[in-house]
């Protein structure tokens, strides 16, 4: 099948690009609005850009050509925070995926521990287990779109945050204590699953 996304409803390409581009990391993103109240909000269009010097991005959303509240905090403050998720943070991520009214700290919402950062102002989620203070450095509009596009956010990683429980030695990920959680389609998640290894030539 051949499919021209410019013939395709928008969510006939929606469900064939997060269809088939998985798994996603999920980025668990907290905010602080100008006025001081948390947001909390979970982002599949995530990833790492780049280690010299660290850098991630992720993506939000715009339906209805509305920004979403975490787009708002972070183009106005310039600053965010990515906490982690984990099998055993999913119910609570998954609950700051809702919308609801900006007044609401969704810290409060999930019953999730906002904790202080060292270098932004943002909260960070005392239970996830890695967290990355970040900074803006860069967003972009998704130009020529149709229900309102998304905004393209980059942030350069100002603080690193690592559980002893989670660290090996030289600075490697102890995956069996980790046990990050990553996004398919719909309303499905994986695990990490089986792993295998295949050395470079």
């Amino acid at each position: 099948m051949l499919f021209d996304p410019n013939e395709l409803e928008y969510s006939a390409v929606y469900k064939l690009l997060t269809g088939a581009i998985i798994p996603r990391p999920i980025g668990w993103i907290s905010s602080i609005s100008e006025d001081g109240i948390n947001n909390l909000a979970p982002f599949s269009y995530f990833n790492a850009v780049g280690e010299d010097p660290p850098h991630v991005m992720f993506a939000a959303g715009r339906g209805n050509n509305t920004n979403k509240d975490t787009l708002n905090n972070v183009l106005a403050t310039k600053q965010f925070v990515v906490n982690m998720v984990t099998e055993e943070l999913a119910e609570q991520m998954n609950t700051t995926a809702q919308s609801v009214p900006s007044e609401v700290d969704e810290f409060e919402l999930a019953g999730v521990t906002p904790i202080a950062s060292l270098k932004v102002k943002p909260m960070r989620v005392k239970e996830s287990p890695i967290t990355f203070e970040c900074e803006l450095v860069h967003h972009y509009f998704l130009e020529d779109h149709k229900n309102g596009g998304a905004c393209i956010i980059i942030g350069r990683i100002v603080m690193m945050h690592f559980d002893d429980e989670v660290l090996l030695d030289h600075y490697k990920i102890n995956l069996e204590t980790y046990k990050p959680i990553s996004r398919l389609a719909g309303s499905n998640y994986a695990k990490l699953g089986e792993l295998f290894s295949i050395k470079r030539g």
